[in-house]
């Protein structure tokens, strides 16, 4: 679980109410309904108008990534500086059954290519294009969250007005006069909540995901050429390694043993 996302909301909402409190606004004032019917419907209704319903649905089914950590990619390194020993001391279509039994549907496809004899480059560009058409389906989930995080703000300051049309209705009233206006300013905060602490930061997080997402594919498009090149494993594992920008101790160790074992 990636705590980062946890203590971010907590601190966020967290100042906002504890900045509130320390000047003595009541938090029953904060809370209304009705201005968060106007801004949560107003703001998903006009991003649902915006993008079609696979895109929307894709989307919310992505916030999960806002939670869950990144796969590490030195675990990553480690499978594939095996499947290259495996491969090099007993052929390539040794890493068969590998390809049948792995769970990453991508490493499935890239090592199935492989198996089948395709040549490296032709496995690289069908790769590649695969690769392409999950960042550009990406990008779709933090458009939403970018768009919504657009309108919230002018969805606020709509209820905003339709809370002062209804003061204003009222104006025979001065007691409450005060008291509605602050009310009508609580869709204007719901608003600028909505947009700077959920759906912007969510985009942003969603962003970093697929960037980790497409370092991780690009890992696994190298290796499996340089497997299918017949290149030796310490070689594919340096290689692999400065995708990473740093040394990956337990590829070395894995590379050593298998290499040992030749």
């Amino acid at each position: 679980m990636d705590i980062a996302t946890i203590i971010g909301l907590l601190m966020g909402l967290g100042a906002i109410i504890g900045g509130a409190m320390l000047e003595g606004l009541h938090m029953n004032a904060l809370v209304q309904p009705t201005a968060a019917l106007i801004v949560l419907g107003g703001t998903f209704g006009a991003a649902f108008i915006s993008f079609p319903l696979h895109t929307v649905i894709t989307a919310f089914k992505d916030l999960k990534k806002l939670i869950a950590n990144s796969p590490k990619n030195d675990d990553l390194i480690v499978e594939l500086c095996g499947f290259a020993a495996k491969a090099r001391k007993n052929g390539i279509i040794a890493l068969e059954q590998d390809a049948q039994n792995h769970k990453d549907r991508f490493v499935k496809k890239a090592i199935s290519l492989s198996v089948d004899g395709v040549d490296p480059k032709e496995i690289r560009e069908l790769l590649e294009i695969d690769l392409g058409a999950v960042e550009e389906h990406a990008k779709m989930s933090v458009e939403f969250f970018e768009a919504a995080g657009g309108y919230a703000p002018t969805v606020g300051i709509i209820g905003a007005v339709l809370g002062l049309i209804h003061v204003m209705s009222n104006l025979s009233d001065t007691s409450k006069l005060g008291g509605g206006i602050a009310v009508a300013f609580v869709a204007t905060i719901y608003g600028l909540i909505t947009a700077n602490i959920i759906c912007l930061p969510a985009a942003t997080k969603i962003k970093h995901r697929i960037k980790d997402e497409i370092v991780r594919k690009e890992i696994i498009i190298a290796g499996i050429v340089a497997i299918q090149n017949g290149e030796n494993p310490r070689f594919i594992e340096e290689r692999l390694k400065s995708y990473l920008g740093g040394e990956t101790g337990k590829a070395s160790a894995v590379a050593d043993e298998e290499g040992g074992k030749k």
